[in-house]
């Protein structure tokens, strides 16, 4: 319902796995500034955002291909499909048809992100519960972790893999690469970034998967994808292998689903004019 968008001391955006982390809020003040002059009180700030995390992944320059529309918001997704696109690498993930119609929250709860949330420290078991309450398997949530085949973390996220795991530890190679980054001290370049997949951390593709068969997963909670003897293994050496036997299609099935999560429709909610506030 977008109301990760809503600014506010209690917000979501200050909760714990977001805080310091979240990012381009700008870019969908732009969209949805963009938006309002071609076709005000129509857009809503949640399918920016479901648009947006598809062209994300995609990064091409054609415009929207959703097979269903509702005519009135052909026009303005198009145009919401440009602006996002323009400024995006060529990323080369999957595609899908975003449904759209979706209406905006008025409330945002930080307490509700910080339960709902799986931490970066969450084991296998923790992290599958978590989807559970959503509606989503674990099938769902390996391929999901999919995306963090793009996209960094902060060192204090990852601070307790890279000095105090030891079942399986971080790849000694790549440990010794984030340390000047990332002190032992806490405290201490908590917010400074490193990729999570450093092989290939501007294209969407598998090597997300193929360095956790590597003890390469950055976070502890990736590296619970493969552990040498957990229920995620195969998934996780199937999508490692080759070109990613099936990964593509089973993270499309599983955005489509993510997508339809909690949504907003009918006279419920609103189409927020400024996606920080509520109207």
């Amino acid at each position: 319902d977008g109301s990760v968008l809503l600014d506010g001391a209690t917000g979501e955006k200050n909760a714990v796995p977001n805080k310091n982390s979240l990012r381009g809020f700008e870019l969908v003040d732009d969209i949805k500034a963009q938006l309002e002059k071609a076709c005000a009180k129509v857009v809503s700030c949640a399918d920016i955002l479901a648009v947006a995390a598809r062209d994300s992944v995609v990064a091409v320059s054609s415009t929207i291909q959703a097979s269903e529309f509702r005519s009135e918001l052909k026009t303005s997704m198009k145009l919401l499909s440009s602006v996002v696109n323009s400024d995006q690498l060529q990323l080369g993930g999957p595609t899908w048809d975003v449904e759209l119609g979706r209406r905006d929250g008025t409330t945002t709860s930080q307490d509700a992100a910080n339960s709902d949330l799986p931490a970066p420290t969450s084991d296998l078991g923790a992290l599958t519960k978590a989807f559970s309450t959503k509606g989503l398997t674990q099938k769902d949530m390996v391929a999901l972790s999919g995306a963090h085949t793009i996209g960094q973390a902060r060192c204090v996220n990852f601070r307790g893999r890279l000095y105090n795991e030891t079942a399986p530890s971080l790849d000694v190679t790549l440990a010794s690469s984030l340390m000047p980054r990332c002190p032992a001290t806490d405290g201490s370049g908590d917010d400074n970034n490193s990729p999570l997949d450093p092989s290939t951390s501007y294209v969407f593709d598998n090597y997300y998967y193929k360095n956790l068969l590597r003890n390469k997963g950055l976070l502890h909670s990736d590296q619970q994808l493969f552990t040498g003897g957990g229920s995620a293994d195969a998934q996780t050496t199937a999508y490692a292998s080759g070109m990613g036997a099936g990964f593509f299609d089973d993270f499309r099935d599983a955005m489509v689903k993510m997508g339809g999560i909690g949504v907003l429709t009918g006279s419920s909610g609103q189409v927020r004019l400024n996606c920080r506030k509520a109207n």
